[in-house]
Protein backbone atom coordinates (compact mmCIF):
# COMPACT_ATOMS: atom_id res chain seq x y z
CA UNK A 1 0.00 0.00 0.00
CA UNK A 2 1.59 3.31 -0.62
CA UNK A 3 1.83 5.61 1.82
CA UNK A 4 -0.81 7.85 3.10
CA UNK A 5 0.35 11.92 4.16
CA UNK A 6 -1.59 13.80 6.61
CA UNK A 7 -4.35 14.85 4.45
CA UNK A 8 -5.03 11.43 3.56
CA UNK A 9 -3.64 11.78 0.05
CA UNK A 10 -1.21 9.56 -1.48
CA UNK A 11 2.39 11.13 -2.40
CA UNK A 12 1.39 10.53 -6.20
CA UNK A 13 -1.86 12.27 -5.75
CA UNK A 14 -0.18 15.28 -3.84
CA UNK A 15 2.51 15.48 -6.89
CA UNK A 16 -0.93 15.87 -9.32
CA UNK A 17 -2.51 18.43 -7.27
CA UNK A 18 0.53 20.60 -6.73
CA UNK A 19 0.81 20.35 -10.17
CA UNK A 20 4.87 19.00 -10.70
CA UNK A 21 7.09 19.14 -13.19
CA UNK A 22 7.81 15.65 -15.28
CA UNK A 23 11.39 15.49 -13.95
CA UNK A 24 9.91 16.15 -10.17
CA UNK A 25 7.89 13.28 -10.87
CA UNK A 26 10.35 11.13 -12.24
CA UNK A 27 12.02 10.96 -8.76
CA UNK A 28 9.04 10.10 -7.31
CA UNK A 29 9.45 5.72 -8.47
CA UNK A 30 6.89 2.97 -7.98
CA UNK A 31 6.87 2.79 -4.03
CA UNK A 32 5.47 6.67 -3.29
CA UNK A 33 7.64 7.55 -0.54
CA UNK A 34 6.96 10.61 0.42
CA UNK A 35 10.15 11.25 2.38
CA UNK A 36 12.24 9.56 0.15
CA UNK A 37 10.71 11.51 -2.63
CA UNK A 38 11.39 14.88 -0.46
CA UNK A 39 14.90 13.59 -0.20
CA UNK A 40 15.76 13.23 -4.14
CA UNK A 41 13.78 16.12 -4.84
CA UNK A 42 16.83 18.41 -2.21
CA UNK A 43 19.26 15.89 -3.71
CA UNK A 44 18.62 17.27 -7.22
CA UNK A 45 18.47 20.91 -6.28
CA UNK A 46 14.98 21.10 -7.03
CA UNK A 47 14.08 22.93 -3.86
CA UNK A 48 10.72 24.87 -4.90
CA UNK A 49 9.30 21.35 -5.79
CA UNK A 50 10.09 20.20 -2.35
CA UNK A 51 8.09 23.24 -1.14
CA UNK A 52 5.13 22.60 -3.25
CA UNK A 53 5.00 19.17 -2.61
CA UNK A 54 5.30 19.66 1.25
CA UNK A 55 2.75 22.61 0.93
CA UNK A 56 0.05 20.44 -0.76
CA UNK A 57 0.55 17.14 1.46
CA UNK A 58 0.72 18.86 4.83
CA UNK A 59 -2.89 19.65 6.46
CA UNK A 60 -3.71 23.31 6.40
CA UNK A 61 -3.55 24.43 9.42
CA UNK A 62 -0.04 22.99 10.25
CA UNK A 63 1.06 23.94 7.07
CA UNK A 64 -0.03 28.13 7.77
CA UNK A 65 2.35 27.61 10.68
CA UNK A 66 4.83 26.60 8.28
CA UNK A 67 4.46 29.90 6.31
CA UNK A 68 4.03 31.69 9.21
CA UNK A 69 7.49 31.25 10.48
CA UNK A 70 8.85 31.58 7.33
CA UNK A 71 6.98 34.52 6.64
CA UNK A 72 8.49 36.18 10.06
CA UNK A 73 11.64 34.80 9.89
CA UNK A 74 12.23 36.75 5.99
CA UNK A 75 10.62 39.99 7.41
CA UNK A 76 13.54 40.15 9.95
CA UNK A 77 13.89 42.29 13.05
CA UNK A 78 12.15 45.68 12.52
CA UNK A 79 9.09 44.73 9.94
CA UNK A 80 6.70 47.86 8.79
CA UNK A 81 3.96 47.86 10.97
CA UNK A 82 1.51 46.68 8.02
CA UNK A 83 4.00 43.40 7.89
CA UNK A 84 4.14 43.24 11.20
CA UNK A 85 0.13 43.59 12.32
CA UNK A 86 -0.39 40.69 9.22
CA UNK A 87 2.20 38.22 10.91
CA UNK A 88 0.35 38.81 14.16
CA UNK A 89 -3.14 38.35 12.90
CA UNK A 90 -1.74 35.78 11.21
CA UNK A 91 -0.33 34.06 14.09
CA UNK A 92 -3.81 34.65 16.15
CA UNK A 93 -5.66 32.75 13.86
CA UNK A 94 -3.13 29.76 14.21
CA UNK A 95 -3.41 29.77 18.04
CA UNK A 96 -7.41 30.34 17.12
CA UNK A 97 -8.89 29.23 13.92
CA UNK A 98 -12.31 31.17 14.33
CA UNK A 99 -13.85 32.66 11.57
CA UNK A 100 -13.29 36.41 12.74
CA UNK A 101 -9.94 35.48 13.29
CA UNK A 102 -9.41 34.12 10.03
CA UNK A 103 -10.92 37.54 8.28
CA UNK A 104 -9.09 39.51 10.61
CA UNK A 105 -5.87 37.52 8.60
CA UNK A 106 -7.41 38.78 5.24
CA UNK A 107 -7.59 42.23 6.43
CA UNK A 108 -4.27 42.51 7.29
CA UNK A 109 -2.84 40.57 4.51
CA UNK A 110 -4.58 42.64 1.82
CA UNK A 111 -2.85 45.73 3.62
CA UNK A 112 0.61 44.20 3.47
CA UNK A 113 0.29 43.31 -0.04
CA UNK A 114 0.06 39.56 -1.37
CA UNK A 115 3.20 39.68 -2.97
CA UNK A 116 4.84 39.88 0.36
CA UNK A 117 5.70 36.69 2.62
CA UNK A 118 3.85 37.78 5.27
CA UNK A 119 0.90 38.78 2.83
CA UNK A 120 0.78 35.34 1.53
CA UNK A 121 0.78 33.66 4.57
CA UNK A 122 -2.48 35.39 5.68
CA UNK A 123 -4.10 35.15 2.45
CA UNK A 124 -3.53 31.18 3.19
CA UNK A 125 -5.37 31.37 6.47
CA UNK A 126 -8.32 32.72 4.92
CA UNK A 127 -8.23 29.90 2.42
CA UNK A 128 -8.47 27.86 5.05
CA UNK A 129 -12.52 28.68 5.93
CA UNK A 130 -15.99 27.47 4.45
CA UNK A 131 -16.84 30.62 2.35
CA UNK A 132 -14.62 33.61 0.80
CA UNK A 133 -17.91 35.77 0.11
CA UNK A 134 -18.20 38.49 3.31
CA UNK A 135 -20.54 37.04 6.24
CA UNK A 136 -24.41 36.64 6.27
CA UNK A 137 -24.35 35.83 2.18
CA UNK A 138 -24.35 32.65 0.31
CA UNK A 139 -21.49 30.99 0.89
CA UNK A 140 -18.77 30.88 -1.53
CA UNK A 141 -16.33 27.87 -0.82
CA UNK A 142 -12.81 28.14 -1.67
CA UNK A 143 -10.84 26.01 -3.58
CA UNK A 144 -9.57 22.79 -2.75
CA UNK A 145 -6.00 23.61 -3.11
CA UNK A 146 -5.61 27.86 -2.81
CA UNK A 147 -4.65 27.61 0.83
CA UNK A 148 -1.61 24.82 -0.62
CA UNK A 149 -0.89 27.62 -3.55
CA UNK A 150 -0.60 30.66 -0.64
CA UNK A 151 1.46 28.56 1.75
CA UNK A 152 4.10 27.71 -1.61
CA UNK A 153 3.58 31.20 -2.17
CA UNK A 154 4.70 32.63 0.88
CA UNK A 155 7.70 30.39 1.68
CA UNK A 156 9.44 30.68 -2.29
CA UNK A 157 8.99 34.45 -2.05
CA UNK A 158 10.37 34.11 1.63
CA UNK A 159 13.44 32.16 0.26
CA UNK A 160 14.26 34.70 -2.46
CA UNK A 161 13.72 37.97 -0.64
CA UNK A 162 16.42 40.16 -0.48
CA UNK A 163 19.00 39.22 -0.54
CA UNK A 164 18.34 36.47 -3.36
CA UNK A 165 21.56 35.40 -3.16
CA UNK A 166 20.92 33.75 -0.10
CA UNK A 167 18.39 31.74 -1.09
CA UNK A 168 20.04 28.49 -1.48
CA UNK A 169 20.42 28.81 2.50
CA UNK A 170 16.80 29.83 3.21
CA UNK A 171 15.08 27.30 1.20
CA UNK A 172 17.34 24.57 2.65
CA UNK A 173 16.27 26.27 6.61
CA UNK A 174 12.69 26.60 5.50
CA UNK A 175 12.31 22.70 4.03
CA UNK A 176 14.01 21.69 7.56
CA UNK A 177 11.43 23.04 9.61
CA UNK A 178 8.68 22.03 6.50
CA UNK A 179 10.81 18.70 7.97
CA UNK A 180 9.95 19.21 11.80
CA UNK A 181 6.27 19.92 10.91
CA UNK A 182 5.99 16.83 9.03
CA UNK A 183 7.40 14.53 11.66
CA UNK A 184 4.94 16.46 14.61
CA UNK A 185 2.15 16.02 12.32
CA UNK A 186 3.09 12.18 11.49
CA UNK A 187 2.83 12.98 7.92
CA UNK A 188 5.07 9.83 6.52
CA UNK A 189 2.96 7.28 8.74
CA UNK A 190 -0.28 6.05 7.71
CA UNK A 191 -3.07 6.96 9.75
CA UNK A 192 -5.02 4.59 11.69
CA UNK A 193 -7.73 2.61 9.63
CA UNK A 194 -11.46 3.62 10.21
CA UNK A 195 -13.68 0.60 11.22
CA UNK A 196 -15.13 0.04 7.28
CA UNK A 197 -12.80 2.95 6.07
CA UNK A 198 -9.89 3.25 4.26
CA UNK A 199 -8.03 6.01 7.03
CA UNK A 200 -8.36 9.29 6.86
Amino acid sequence: MPALLGTGRTALEVCRAAELEDDALGLLGDGEQPQAFVDALIASGNQVAAVRFLAYALDRRPAVWWAWVCARRAHGETPTPAIQASLDATKTWIADPSDANRRTAMTRAEAAEFGTPAGCAGLAAFFCGDSLAPPGVEPVPPGEFMAAQAIAGCIILAAVIDPPEQAPERYEEYLRQGFEVAEKTALWTPPPPRPGGRGR
